[in-house]
């Protein structure tokens, strides 16, 4: 191993440590769900109040879904006997994961989860531990249980418990493997009931897998399943009852030799058993699922190099066609939950499996094609599964999932309006919500040189630490480059990334063409020569120095100096886009259910009617550029009234709007909390926003917009991101005072997109 991926290896070890230890510490948490400030609060929510919903459960225990959050509590249970890659570690060392696990159902789909680790063995006595909680949960996802005891402990516990069930090692990797099959067949021009195909693995994901495939119309006697030991054919003994279910009538005993001539190969064993002559040896278009984890079965550029008839599928999410079981866990759960279903049967499992296939062959929205910096995005051999940031998948397989279980008579609670419920679920998620993993995604596709000032400060370090590992960013440190190293070495911080050091030696080239450059530019503005020898060497001009000479793609500057004080080099040094005649800046606001965005937060002070107009139109390309569609509200503390100085600024703003640009979404004057509120908005039926909510506010003047953010910011409330700057030819971007990491991560990865951006629009 090179002496970087040892120091990438080690970082990245620690990173881990430290995500986990940070306070809180774990993953997930419990907070309330109802108000609880008040005495009168607390006693509905304990004692006398409680006893009501008690007596109204003990009368009908069927009401416990509409008196407590049972219908969106899901168990994540373990006894920690076969986890990740990691093998038999114990109930208490699964934690972690089983925390993670509640994390994605989270995120994805909005369930409740409390993990539950088992301190048990004995697949009997698990089984009636688990059988003593059940009540507690609306469902129950059992994971990291080691076979064979994983099917016996799932087949009674489905038998034996009333609501949904899943071993996701099982069933999930089934889901989304059978899926993907579907759609690869369909490409390769094969039928399943005549294809011959070869599963090296006899775990639980394999035997699932196999199960749910032969559902599908896969013939049995076409399947030659592999185990450590080679074929399981007749002549092998002592095979546990799952693997009898698979054995094949044949003298072959290799991976090698059942290869020969296959149609599908499904591996979910461990990296590089496959060879470039086995792959040689299969059919023509074969289908090779690599699905072992960090390392497939075979190299996916070595497979495309060997054949390019290949139709291939990994576990990883930097290769095409990612099975992923995070695409169908969360909406199989929901969709069932939201039914109240008393089981996760067989026509659930291939509806989604059915949801999950089609819709890989929709048309893609754009937003998911900028997720991944891909100029399009159709059906093919690189693409014949949904992406993980697809966020259809939720109402797709929801949906599918809920009817399979009404249709199947398995539903406590059937659902009478599809539409509605689609509406449900979208403004349960919030439309939006993965959007800083969708753009550090785009970000990693096509990282830009990002230079950060400030780069001795531990928090600068750290984010430039991520953006490194990440591969968000190619970080370029500017600083004195003594300090910079020093501390990096006190907080054991190594990155090998440029230090830029504008008073060092090895920058006098880079000085002298940057001083010409400053002196041409101000040099009619009260900058002499020897003003702009000196400036060059401080680090507030170098470095947007550096981005005028393309030595770097993007700039973010500031953290412990003033807003003001960091943005006067840059304007001195960077010019505006053409039509812009005055720039402006924007906060994104990362709320739990979408973002929204706040402009002008840190420019123009009292910004004239023709100057919000132009801050609307920046902002407007500028949330594009996150694939959101903008709606904009033109703020005041009046709503359509236009009596005060500042109404009637913003209304001569919106009539410009409406005149020049009908096709936006835009209107005021309004009060912020109308243009947030549907049920406000509907007494304004004139107006362009409709009734759904804005989720962009320009505000009529500087103090109103700066005070705004920073009550957010201050609160903690939601995430804050910027200022980002708009209206300059190259992306330079301001920290706040103190930024933490996360936000300098998030500038930065603003900045990339932003180059990547203008990247895209000289082609």
């Amino acid at each position: 191993m090179s002496k970087k991926l040892k120091i990438d290896e080690q970082n990245f070890n620690q990173a881990a440590l430290d995500y986990h230890k940070a306070e809180p510490k774990g993953k997930i948490e419990v907070v309330p769900s109802k108000p609880h400030s008040s005495q009168r609060d607390l006693s509905l929510a304990y004692s006398p109040g409680v006893a009501i919903p008690c007596m109204e459960i003990a009368k009908d225990p069927k009401t416990v879904y509409d008196y407590t959050g049972k219908g969106n509590l899901v168990a994540v249970i373990s006894n920690g006997t076969a986890v990740l890659g990691l093998g038999n570690i114990g109930a208490e060392a699964s934690k972690p994961v089983m925390e993670g696990k509640g994390l994605l159902f989270k995120i994805f789909a909005d369930i409740n989860v409390f993990d539950i680790e088992i301190n048990e063995t004995d697949p009997d006595k698990f089984i009636e531990i688990v059988k003593g909680i059940a009540p507690t949960f609306g469902g129950i996802n059992l994971e990291d249980i080691k076979a064979p005891e994983a099917f016996y402990i799932e087949q009674r516990l489905k038998e034996e418990l009333p609501i949904p069930l899943m071993h996701d090692d099982q069933h999930g990797t089934a889901i989304i493997s059978a899926a993907a099959l579907i759609n690869a067949l369909e490409i390769a021009g094969k039928k399943i009931e005549e294809v011959k195909m070869v599963v090296n693995g006899a775990g639980a994901a394999a035997i699932a897998c196999t199960k749910l495939y032969v559902e599908l119309g896969l013939k049995k006697e076409n399947v030659m399943m592999c185990d450590s030991k080679g074929v399981i054919n007749h002549k092998r003994e002592n095979l546990t009852p799952e693997k009898l279910d698979f054995v094949s009538q044949t003298d072959k005993t290799t991976l090698k030799e059942a290869l020969v001539g296959a149609d599908v190969f499904v591996g979910l064993s461990k990296g590089d058993v496959m060879t470039p002559e086995m792959l040689l040896s299969m059919a023509p278009n074969p289908i090779v699922f690599g699905l072992a984890n960090p390392t497939p079965e075979i190299d996916y550029n070595l497979a495309m190099a060997t054949r390019q008839d290949v139709l291939m599928a990994t576990g990883r999410s930097d290769l095409p066609n990612q099975v992923n079981n995070v695409l169908g866990f969360p909406y199989i759960f929901r969709g069932a939950l939201d039914v109240q279903a008393s089981a996760i049967n067989e026509a659930m499992k291939l509806a989604a499996v059915r949801a999950i296939a089609e819709l890989a062959k929709e048309p893609v929205p754009e937003a998911v094609i900028l997720a991944y910096n891909l100029q399009n995005l159709n059906f093919s051999r690189e693409y014949f599964i949904p992406k993980p940031f697809d966020n259809r998948l939720l109402t797709k397989v929801s949906i599918a999932v809920a009817k399979a279980a009404m249709e199947s008579g398995i539903a406590g609670k059937p659902i009478h309006d599809f539409v509605e419920y689609e509406n449900q679920l979208l403004d349960r998620m919030g439309r939006d919500e993965k959007l800083i993993r969708m753009m550090q995604n785009r970000a990693k596709a096509n990282p830009k040189r990002v230079t950060l000032g400030n780069a001795e400060e531990y928090n600068v370090l750290k984010a430039a630490q991520i953006l490194y590992e990440e591969g968000i960013a190619h970080p370029i440190l500017l600083g004195e480059k003594k300090f910079v190293k020093e501390q990096m070495e006190k907080f054991g911080i190594n990155l090998d990334v440029p230090i830029i050091d504008p008073a060092d030696d090895d920058q006098f080239e880079n000085r002298k063409k940057y001083r010409q450059t400053l002196w041409k530019l101000r040099q009619r503005k009260g900058m002499n020569e020897y003003k702009a020898k000196r400036y060059v060497r401080q680090r507030d001009y170098f470095g947007p120095l550096m981005l005028a000479h393309g030595d770097t793609d993007a700039l973010i500057v500031g953290f412990s100096k003033n807003y003001s004080s960091v943005l006067k080099p840059v304007l001195e040094v960077i010019e505006r886009e053409k039509g812009v005649e005055k720039i402006a800046s924007m906060m994104m606001i990362l709320t739990k259910k979408k973002p929204i965005f706040f402009a002008d937060t840190s420019i123009n002070q009292n910004p004239s009617a023709e100057d919000l107009v132009n801050i609307a139109r920046m902002s407007e390309l500028t949330v594009k550029t996150f694939a959101i569609e903008p709606r904009i509200a033109m703020l005041s503390f009046e709503n359509f009234a236009a009596i005060s100085e500042t109404s009637k600024k913003v209304a001569a703003a919106v009539k410009i709007l409406h005149e020049k640009f009908p096709k936006m979404v835009v209107d005021g004057e309004i009060q912020p909390d109308f243009a947030m509120n549907a049920d406000h908005l509907a007494d304004y039926p004139f107006s362009k926003l409709g009734t759904t909510p804005a989720n962009v506010f320009v505000f009529p003047n500087l103090e109103s917009a700066n005070l705004s953010y920073k009550i957010i910011r201050g609160m903690k409330v939601a995430q804050v991101v910027g200022p980002i700057l708009m209206g300059l030819k190259h992306p330079v971007h301001v920290l706040q005072m103190r930024s933490s990491v996360d936000e300098i991560v998030n500038l930065a990865t603003i900045a990339v997109l932003d180059a990547q951006r203008r990247e895209r629009s000289k082609t």
